[in-house]
Protein backbone atom coordinates (compact mmCIF):
# COMPACT_ATOMS: atom_id res chain seq x y z
CA UNK A 1 0.00 0.00 0.00
CA UNK A 2 1.24 3.57 -1.17
CA UNK A 3 1.46 5.20 2.47
CA UNK A 4 -0.32 9.09 1.84
CA UNK A 5 -0.49 11.29 4.97
CA UNK A 6 -3.62 10.65 5.96
CA UNK A 7 -2.59 6.59 6.53
CA UNK A 8 0.92 7.78 8.10
CA UNK A 9 -1.47 9.93 10.57
CA UNK A 10 -3.25 6.12 11.09
CA UNK A 11 -0.04 4.74 11.63
CA UNK A 12 1.15 7.55 14.15
CA UNK A 13 -2.15 6.57 16.13
CA UNK A 14 -1.81 3.23 15.70
CA UNK A 15 2.17 3.67 17.52
CA UNK A 16 0.40 6.29 20.82
CA UNK A 17 -1.94 2.82 20.94
CA UNK A 18 1.21 0.62 21.84
CA UNK A 19 0.77 2.29 25.18
CA UNK A 20 -2.77 0.84 26.27
CA UNK A 21 -3.30 -1.66 23.62
CA UNK A 22 -7.03 -1.77 23.75
CA UNK A 23 -7.97 -5.77 23.83
CA UNK A 24 -10.31 -5.38 20.47
CA UNK A 25 -9.18 -2.70 18.12
CA UNK A 26 -11.69 -2.57 15.26
CA UNK A 27 -10.38 -0.83 12.16
CA UNK A 28 -13.35 0.78 9.49
CA UNK A 29 -13.29 2.69 6.37
CA UNK A 30 -10.95 2.38 3.75
CA UNK A 31 -10.48 -0.42 1.60
CA UNK A 32 -10.02 -4.44 2.07
CA UNK A 33 -6.45 -3.97 1.06
CA UNK A 34 -5.83 -1.10 3.33
CA UNK A 35 -7.90 -2.16 6.53
CA UNK A 36 -5.38 -5.38 6.11
CA UNK A 37 -2.46 -3.55 5.70
CA UNK A 38 -2.91 -1.30 9.14
CA UNK A 39 -3.70 -4.71 11.01
CA UNK A 40 -0.12 -6.29 9.97
CA UNK A 41 0.91 -2.87 11.04
CA UNK A 42 -0.37 -3.05 14.71
CA UNK A 43 0.48 -6.76 14.85
CA UNK A 44 3.98 -5.74 14.11
CA UNK A 45 4.05 -2.93 16.60
CA UNK A 46 2.98 -5.29 18.60
CA UNK A 47 5.72 -7.68 18.49
CA UNK A 48 8.68 -6.24 16.55
CA UNK A 49 12.04 -6.28 18.65
CA UNK A 50 11.95 -2.36 18.58
CA UNK A 51 8.37 -1.28 19.04
CA UNK A 52 8.33 0.19 15.82
CA UNK A 53 7.23 -1.56 13.00
CA UNK A 54 10.55 -1.83 11.62
CA UNK A 55 10.30 -4.33 9.24
CA UNK A 56 13.58 -5.83 9.33
CA UNK A 57 13.55 -7.73 13.19
CA UNK A 58 13.25 -11.81 12.99
CA UNK A 59 9.41 -10.95 14.33
CA UNK A 60 8.17 -7.91 11.98
CA UNK A 61 9.96 -10.47 8.67
CA UNK A 62 7.99 -13.22 10.22
CA UNK A 63 4.71 -11.64 9.84
CA UNK A 64 5.24 -10.20 6.46
CA UNK A 65 6.30 -13.91 5.66
CA UNK A 66 2.84 -14.96 7.11
CA UNK A 67 4.91 -17.64 9.17
CA UNK A 68 4.43 -15.59 13.04
CA UNK A 69 3.44 -18.41 15.41
CA UNK A 70 1.50 -15.52 17.64
CA UNK A 71 -0.62 -13.86 14.33
CA UNK A 72 -3.88 -15.51 13.81
CA UNK A 73 -6.45 -14.90 11.06
CA UNK A 74 -10.07 -15.77 10.62
CA UNK A 75 -10.08 -14.51 7.08
CA UNK A 76 -13.77 -13.54 6.00
CA UNK A 77 -12.56 -12.55 2.24
CA UNK A 78 -12.73 -16.15 1.67
CA UNK A 79 -16.58 -16.82 3.00
CA UNK A 80 -17.95 -16.59 5.98
CA UNK A 81 -16.57 -17.02 9.33
CA UNK A 82 -18.09 -20.25 10.98
CA UNK A 83 -18.69 -20.48 14.70
CA UNK A 84 -15.97 -23.66 14.64
CA UNK A 85 -13.46 -21.22 13.08
CA UNK A 86 -13.27 -19.50 16.28
CA UNK A 87 -13.39 -22.50 18.24
CA UNK A 88 -10.82 -23.62 16.58
CA UNK A 89 -8.67 -20.62 18.50
CA UNK A 90 -10.44 -20.56 21.58
CA UNK A 91 -7.60 -22.60 23.33
CA UNK A 92 -4.83 -20.49 22.76
CA UNK A 93 -7.04 -17.32 24.34
CA UNK A 94 -6.50 -18.32 27.65
CA UNK A 95 -2.59 -19.17 27.24
CA UNK A 96 0.33 -16.17 27.21
CA UNK A 97 1.64 -15.73 23.42
CA UNK A 98 4.63 -17.99 22.53
CA UNK A 99 6.76 -15.06 21.40
CA UNK A 100 8.08 -12.13 23.34
CA UNK A 101 5.05 -9.59 22.57
CA UNK A 102 1.29 -10.28 21.78
CA UNK A 103 -0.66 -12.63 20.45
CA UNK A 104 -2.66 -10.62 17.45
CA UNK A 105 -5.70 -11.88 16.54
CA UNK A 106 -7.32 -10.51 12.92
CA UNK A 107 -10.69 -11.05 11.83
CA UNK A 108 -10.54 -9.79 8.06
CA UNK A 109 -14.12 -8.56 6.83
CA UNK A 110 -15.44 -9.74 10.18
CA UNK A 111 -19.19 -8.71 9.13
CA UNK A 112 -18.78 -12.36 7.48
CA UNK A 113 -19.23 -13.58 10.78
CA UNK A 114 -22.33 -15.38 11.12
CA UNK A 115 -24.62 -14.75 14.08
CA UNK A 116 -23.40 -17.77 16.22
CA UNK A 117 -19.49 -17.07 15.85
CA UNK A 118 -20.15 -13.64 17.00
CA UNK A 119 -21.79 -14.72 19.97
CA UNK A 120 -18.71 -17.28 20.57
CA UNK A 121 -16.28 -14.56 19.93
CA UNK A 122 -18.14 -12.00 22.68
CA UNK A 123 -18.03 -14.96 24.81
CA UNK A 124 -14.59 -15.32 24.34
CA UNK A 125 -13.72 -11.60 25.12
CA UNK A 126 -15.70 -11.84 28.36
CA UNK A 127 -12.60 -14.32 29.63
CA UNK A 128 -9.48 -13.29 30.68
CA UNK A 129 -7.07 -13.22 27.89
CA UNK A 130 -3.75 -12.65 28.79
CA UNK A 131 -1.79 -11.03 25.90
CA UNK A 132 -3.93 -11.98 23.34
CA UNK A 133 -5.26 -8.41 20.91
CA UNK A 134 -8.14 -8.72 18.82
CA UNK A 135 -8.41 -6.75 15.50
CA UNK A 136 -11.92 -7.12 13.39
CA UNK A 137 -12.22 -5.55 10.38
CA UNK A 138 -15.18 -4.07 8.42
CA UNK A 139 -16.14 -1.27 5.92
CA UNK A 140 -18.18 0.03 8.54
CA UNK A 141 -18.83 -0.76 12.64
CA UNK A 142 -23.18 -0.92 11.43
CA UNK A 143 -22.23 -4.12 9.61
CA UNK A 144 -21.43 -5.66 13.28
CA UNK A 145 -23.15 -6.62 16.32
CA UNK A 146 -23.31 -4.20 17.99
CA UNK A 147 -22.34 -5.65 21.12
CA UNK A 148 -19.35 -6.39 19.28
CA UNK A 149 -18.51 -2.20 18.30
CA UNK A 150 -19.17 -1.89 22.29
CA UNK A 151 -16.03 -3.78 23.02
CA UNK A 152 -13.94 -1.91 20.48
CA UNK A 153 -12.15 0.72 20.25
CA UNK A 154 -12.58 2.44 16.91
CA UNK A 155 -10.24 3.78 14.57
CA UNK A 156 -11.86 5.27 10.85
CA UNK A 157 -9.60 4.96 8.08
CA UNK A 158 -10.25 7.48 5.05
CA UNK A 159 -12.84 6.96 3.03
CA UNK A 160 -11.77 5.37 -0.57
CA UNK A 161 -10.38 7.12 -3.77
CA UNK A 162 -10.13 10.73 -1.49
CA UNK A 163 -12.80 12.84 0.57
CA UNK A 164 -14.64 14.45 -2.16
CA UNK A 165 -16.32 13.15 -5.72
CA UNK A 166 -14.53 13.61 -8.48
CA UNK A 167 -16.53 13.62 -11.63
CA UNK A 168 -17.02 10.96 -13.06
CA UNK A 169 -18.46 9.62 -9.59
CA UNK A 170 -20.33 12.69 -8.92
CA UNK A 171 -21.98 12.09 -13.22
CA UNK A 172 -23.08 8.83 -12.26
CA UNK A 173 -24.58 9.59 -8.50
CA UNK A 174 -26.88 12.17 -10.50
CA UNK A 175 -27.79 8.94 -13.29
CA UNK A 176 -28.41 7.12 -10.50
CA UNK A 177 -30.46 9.85 -8.60
CA UNK A 178 -32.29 10.32 -11.98
CA UNK A 179 -33.10 6.65 -12.22
CA UNK A 180 -34.73 6.46 -9.04
CA UNK A 181 -36.79 8.94 -9.28
CA UNK A 182 -37.94 8.26 -12.80
CA UNK A 183 -36.77 5.11 -13.74
CA UNK A 184 -35.25 6.24 -17.14
CA UNK A 185 -31.53 6.67 -18.13
CA UNK A 186 -29.91 4.06 -16.25
CA UNK A 187 -29.83 1.25 -18.47
CA UNK A 188 -28.23 3.20 -21.06
CA UNK A 189 -25.18 4.44 -19.36
CA UNK A 190 -24.47 1.20 -17.72
CA UNK A 191 -25.18 -0.96 -21.21
CA UNK A 192 -22.50 1.30 -22.75
CA UNK A 193 -19.60 -1.05 -23.92
CA UNK A 194 -16.60 -0.34 -21.51
CA UNK A 195 -18.98 2.63 -19.54
CA UNK A 196 -18.62 0.50 -16.19
CA UNK A 197 -15.26 -0.44 -14.25
CA UNK A 198 -15.02 -1.99 -10.50
CA UNK A 199 -13.53 1.06 -9.85
CA UNK A 200 -16.29 2.97 -10.87
CA UNK A 201 -18.89 0.53 -9.25
CA UNK A 202 -17.08 0.70 -6.18
CA UNK A 203 -17.09 4.74 -6.24
CA UNK A 204 -20.64 4.31 -6.68
CA UNK A 205 -21.53 2.51 -4.07
CA UNK A 206 -19.09 4.54 -2.22
CA UNK A 207 -20.99 7.60 -2.69
CA UNK A 208 -24.32 6.25 -1.78
CA UNK A 209 -22.46 5.19 1.69
CA UNK A 210 -21.76 8.94 2.07
CA UNK A 211 -24.69 9.67 1.47
CA UNK A 212 -26.53 7.39 4.31
CA UNK A 213 -24.07 8.21 6.70
CA UNK A 214 -24.59 12.06 5.95
CA UNK A 215 -28.70 11.70 6.08
CA UNK A 216 -28.15 8.89 9.83
CA UNK A 217 -25.97 11.83 11.20
CA UNK A 218 -27.96 15.07 10.20
CA UNK A 219 -26.07 16.52 7.42
CA UNK A 220 -26.63 17.55 4.00
CA UNK A 221 -26.12 14.93 1.46
CA UNK A 222 -26.15 15.15 -2.39
CA UNK A 223 -29.21 15.67 -4.25
CA UNK A 224 -29.54 11.98 -4.18
CA UNK A 225 -29.40 11.02 -0.87
CA UNK A 226 -31.86 14.11 -0.41
CA UNK A 227 -33.92 12.04 -2.57
CA UNK A 228 -33.79 8.98 -0.15
CA UNK A 229 -33.78 11.28 3.58
CA UNK A 230 -37.39 13.08 2.15
CA UNK A 231 -38.86 9.24 1.22
CA UNK A 232 -37.25 6.65 3.09
CA UNK A 233 -37.75 5.87 7.00
CA UNK A 234 -35.80 4.65 8.78
CA UNK A 235 -36.50 1.13 8.28
CA UNK A 236 -36.46 1.20 4.55
CA UNK A 237 -33.31 3.83 5.10
CA UNK A 238 -31.61 0.23 6.92
CA UNK A 239 -32.75 -2.31 3.89
CA UNK A 240 -30.78 0.42 1.83
CA UNK A 241 -27.76 0.24 3.76
CA UNK A 242 -28.26 -3.41 3.46
CA UNK A 243 -27.99 -3.13 -0.39
CA UNK A 244 -25.07 -1.06 -0.27
CA UNK A 245 -23.59 -3.78 1.84
CA UNK A 246 -24.33 -6.96 -1.04
CA UNK A 247 -23.01 -4.76 -3.68
CA UNK A 248 -19.92 -3.54 -1.73
CA UNK A 249 -19.30 -7.70 -0.93
CA UNK A 250 -19.92 -8.69 -4.77
CA UNK A 251 -17.60 -6.19 -5.84
CA UNK A 252 -14.87 -7.30 -3.34
CA UNK A 253 -15.11 -10.85 -4.59
CA UNK A 254 -11.80 -12.19 -5.88
CA UNK A 255 -13.73 -13.82 -8.48
CA UNK A 256 -14.84 -11.85 -11.74
CA UNK A 257 -18.21 -9.96 -11.03
CA UNK A 258 -19.67 -7.89 -13.67
CA UNK A 259 -19.97 -4.49 -11.99
CA UNK A 260 -22.40 -3.43 -14.62
CA UNK A 261 -24.39 -5.59 -13.43
CA UNK A 262 -23.75 -4.68 -9.77
CA UNK A 263 -24.66 -1.45 -10.19
CA UNK A 264 -28.26 -2.76 -12.40
CA UNK A 265 -28.83 -4.29 -9.22
CA UNK A 266 -28.24 -1.44 -6.76
CA UNK A 267 -30.26 0.80 -9.13
CA UNK A 268 -33.29 -1.41 -9.31
CA UNK A 269 -33.64 -2.08 -5.51
CA UNK A 270 -32.78 1.91 -4.96
CA UNK A 271 -35.82 2.82 -7.31
CA UNK A 272 -38.44 0.20 -5.86
CA UNK A 273 -37.31 0.82 -2.10
CA UNK A 274 -38.79 4.73 -2.56
CA UNK A 275 -42.13 3.34 -3.59
CA UNK A 276 -41.91 0.35 -1.06
CA UNK A 277 -44.85 1.18 1.72
CA UNK A 278 -43.44 2.09 5.48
Amino acid sequence: MTTTAQHSKIQDVLTRLVDTQPQVLLLEGGTVDERMDMAMHWARLNNCATRTACGHCPACVQIEQGVHVDIKLLDGREGKIKIDDVRELKPLFGQPPRGDGKRVVILAEAQELIVAAANALLKSLEEPCPGTLFVLLAPQRERLLPTLVSRSWVLTLPWPHGGGLDGEAADWLRALGQFAQSGTGWFAKTGAKGAVTRDIALKVVLACRKDLTAILAGRSPSPMGAQLAARLDLGRLKKFDLTLAHAEDALSLPTAVNPAMVLDWLATRTYRLLRERP
